[in-house]
């Protein structure tokens, strides 16, 4: 049962926003202060994502674990550790969790079918005790994302002969 009165809870409900969210900030904060730049919920590309990093073709999405159901099994929708589903219209909750989990799965998939990599940083991944580890991983991520793209691909370099324990780089080969 809920503590609260249904004017209560409209008005709580009400008060979350989509954007500029505590979580998101500190990703935000965090990876500005290391030299990442990006935009804000591009609107030219599926689901507005929250950070575009462009030199990077990545796309993050940082996702209230709650709103976004984060290990929720689907079809049968279950209270997870992090995301308890309220018991008041709990219908209507489950079927929205659903349609969230969906639409994000599409989008990511839109993004990919686009070029782009898709990093998704939950919200119980921020709290104090796991923080550090998840924005040196996604840093790592970004930074591994950027290698892969940026070498070079094709035919290896031809190994070069040795001659007693010497490497021969721009000498004729004498018979």
């Amino acid at each position: 049962m809920d503590k609260l009165s249904p004017e209560q809870r409209h008005k709580n409900m009400a008060a979350i926003h989509s954007k500029d969210t505590k979580p998101e900030m500190i990703v935000r904060k965090w990876l500005w202060s290391r030299g990442f730049r990006y935009r804000l919920n591009s609107a030219r590309l599926p689901g507005r994502p929250d950070l575009v990093l462009k030199k990077y073709r990545t796309c993050i999405f940082v996702n209230g674990c709650f709103w976004h159901g984060h290990n929720v099994p689907l079809p049968k929708v279950e209270n997870s550790e992090c995301c308890k589903i309220p018991q008041t219209n709990r219908e209507f909750w489950v079927a929205k969790i659903c349609r969230n989990k969906e639409r994000d799965k599409e989008d990511q998939k839109k993004l990919a079918e686009m070029g782009w990599h898709c990093i998704t940083v939950w919200e119980c991944e921020l709290k104090p005790l796991k923080r550090e580890q998840t924005l040196k991983s996604l840093a790592f991520t970004l930074n591994k994302i950027w290698l892969e793209d940026h070498t070079v691909k094709g035919k290896p370099y031809p190994k070069l002969e040795e001659v007693d324990g010497m490497l021969m780089a721009a000498e004729e080969k004498v018979t």
